[in-house]
């Protein structure tokens, strides 16, 4: 087996292409093994993106046609009806097309030299000597061994490749199945507002929401950790208090499941000649379940460190532990903070989220959260907004609320 590659990075979804890309730069030897045929396809994640975090991994502004809408805030909608909105003076968020800005993401690859094999699923890992030396391959039938010095694993939330290296995957006590469908025929909708359903009954432990692209069209889906999602997206479309208001008249152009990872980042994720990425990493917000800006982060971390292992010829997990140090340095507090959050809202009950929903309206809470900031690092933010008294107040609230459900 001859060395044709320095790095294989394993998936062509946003976080490999954008490791890739930041080792082709650095003058690293890169190809990419993607199973399907076609970059971006098929399309299981709305694309719901903060505009500050693209702007920091120097993405945005984006090329024509793949920002679909943008966004000044969100309504929160309780089970029964009470709603709570949050909108910023400026756009803060913006929906992109995922097969064009996977592409994008893989065409900026390809120009900076990365070889993108297409169509070629890999099986396996290569591991001689304790150390990951490269993939075997199946394309079409015909199964191959290639060599890398070091491979990348950004295949999502599967985990195929990490458990043969006997790394621990993500813990599957914290998946929540997903459902996206693209809608035409939405009505009576903000275009430039996210709305976010909440309720035990249409999306169990997660939440609903509505993505607005104009003209009718959304993309509208759920996440739920018990039932079944497209069971459960027809129930909030039709059922659910507000949603169906705007939902109930709307067809179903395009549907795609995929489970989402909220447990935070795995424990270790880097072993000999082995750096894994994105959801395959759990690097997803346990709050709102986005995981492509923490992704590409953590991504461009994999490859400044990979490309330090190149320069010195060392591939072992001591050396390459060096990423996920990194990694913590940057997720760690705001991923457990939000881990945190989590738990405490998958505790309450539909009538307590009504509380809640209805205490942040009273109290005038939308003037606070302006503060917020960080979209994506969300910790940082919510000790940041913690100095105004109206946030302390509610925080007061819900714990109280918190505690009554966890006596």
């Amino acid at each position: 087996m001859k060395t044709v590659s320095d790095v294989i990075v394993v998936g062509g979804g946003p976080c490999g292409s954008f490791a890739a890309l930041n080792l082709a730069k650095l003058g690293a030897r890169v190809a990419v093994f993607e199973e399907h045929k076609e970059i971006g396809v098929p399309s299981h994640c709305a694309g719901h993106l903060s505009i500050e975090g693209l702007r920091r991994l120097g993405l945005y502004p984006l090329p024509s046609g793949i920002v679909e809408n943008l966004f000044c805030g969100a309504t929160f909608h309780s089970p029964h009806g009470r709603a709570f909105s949050v909108r910023f003076p400026r756009s803060v968020t913006c929906a992109v097309n995922r097969v064009l800005f996977d592409s994008h993401l893989a065409e900026l690859a390809e120009k900076a030299g990365v070889d993108y094999q297409m169509g070629s699923r890999v099986e396996s890992l290569v591991i001689r000597d304790g150390f990951v030396k490269g993939v075997v391959v199946n394309r079409n039938g015909d199964v191959e061994e290639s060599a890398a010095r070091i491979v990348v694993d950004a295949e999502g939330v599967s985990s195929r490749l990490l458990r043969q290296t006997g790394l621990s995957a993500l813990d599957r006590r914290w998946l929540v199945n997903g459902v996206e469908a693209e809608v035409e025929n939405a009505k009576n909708v903000l275009s430039d507002t996210v709305e976010v359903f909440l309720g035990n009954d249409f999306a169990p432990s997660f939440y609903g929401w509505l993505i607005p692209k104009g003209a009718g069209e959304a993309k509208v889906g759920l996440g739920a950790k018990i039932g079944n999602p497209r069971a459960l997206l027809r129930k909030l479309m039709f059922e659910h208090p507000t949603a169906s208001k705007k939902l109930n008249k709307a067809t179903i152009k395009h549907i795609a499941f995929h489970p989402i990872s909220l447990g935070g980042p795995i424990k270790e994720s880097s072993s000999n000649g082995f750096l894994v990425v994105g959801d395959a990493a759990s690097h997803v917000k346990p709050t709102t379940g986005g995981g492509i800006i923490l992704g590409l982060n953590c991504a461009g971390l994999a490859a400044e460190v990979a490309w330090e292992a190149l320069q010195k010829g060392d591939y072992s997990s001591r050396f390459l532990r060096s990423y996920h140090k990194r990694c913590q340095d940057t997720l760690d507090f705001d991923a457990r903070m939000m881990l945190r959050m989590r738990k405490m809202l998958d505790t309450l009950s539909d009538a307590q989220m009504d509380g809640i929903i209805s205490f942040c309206q009273r109290f005038k809470l939308d003037k606070a959260l302006l503060d917020f900031g960080d979209l994506d690092f969300q910790g940082r933010s919510f000790l940041r907004i913690l100095r105004n008294p109206r946030v302390l107040m509610a925080l007061g609230h819900f714990f109280r609320v918190y505690l009554s459900a966890n006596p």
